[in-house]
Parts: C-alpha cells; structure tokens; sequence
C-alpha cells in the first residue's frame, strides 16, 4: 500500500510567517494548498488544512474512517518534500470491527500522484516501499 511519497521541488518554498505556525525550518504550506485546491477534482473534499509541528495536515472527508495527509519538507534533500497518507495501515480497528482502509488510501495515492506529476512542479517522485514507511 502506497503511503509516503518524497519528491523534490523548488516551488514550494516557506510562506511569510509560515515558520511562526510549525516549528523553525519545517515548512509546506505552499504544497498543502496545492493539494487541497486540486483534490476535490479527484473527488475527495478537503475539509480542513491545519498547521502541525512537523508540517501541515490536509483532513479529507470520509465516513469510514479519520484519513488525512501530512506534508512538509523532507530535509534528506534541501529541496526534498514528503507526502504521507494516515492511516497507514491497510486496516484499522473501528467499532470492535476490522475496517479495510487499502482501496481509499490508494485511491488517494493516485490523486496525490496525478496531482504532484500534472502540476509539473515535483521532479523524482518516489514512493516509500513499505519497509520504508515503517522506519518512517
């Protein structure tokens, strides 16, 4: 199951008193608005984008279960960014019963993948094996 994408950019970079909302040297914002601009055509409904220590959080509309996205720079590169998809998992517990979260969270993934690839803006998107996103 596809959860972490990292890529690398020079579009994004910190907005004005980005740095007052998340901790000093993280920032995304920029990403996080494009994202939450170009989802709903990929039909899904933003329903909130909030700051995070490590970045920003895009919350998407689901009656399943909680699912959002986490972006912010990835400092492996100095231009490199990482996208992350929770839950992560490919099923949670909800309600005692033991819910499947693998055809959403990959139906996400493709949008953030067609999303990122069509703006022209991300260059050697990867996404994470998920012996990668484990060691996340």
């Amino acid at each position: 199951m596809r959860t972490h994408l990292e890529f690398r950019s020079t579009e994004f970079p910190p907005m004005p008193g980005e740095e007052g909302q998340i901790n000093a040297g993280r920032y995304g914002r920029r990403l996080a608005n494009l994202l939450s601009q170009e989802l709903p055509q990929q039909g899904f409904e933003v329903t909130a984008v909030t700051p995070e220590d490590w970045g920003w959080r895009i919350d998407i509309e689901s009656e399943t279960f909680p699912l959002w996205i986490g972006c912010g720079n990835y400092e492996e590169y100095e231009d490199g960014f990482l996208c992350f998809i929770e839950p992560s998992r490919p099923w949670i517990r909800r309600r005692l019963m033991r819910v499947s979260t693998t055809t959403t969270v990959e139906r996400l993934a493709r949008a953030i993948d067609s999303i990122l690839a069509g703006s022209g803006k991300a260059d050697h998107m990867r996404w994470w094996t998920e012996a990668e996103a484990l060691r996340g």
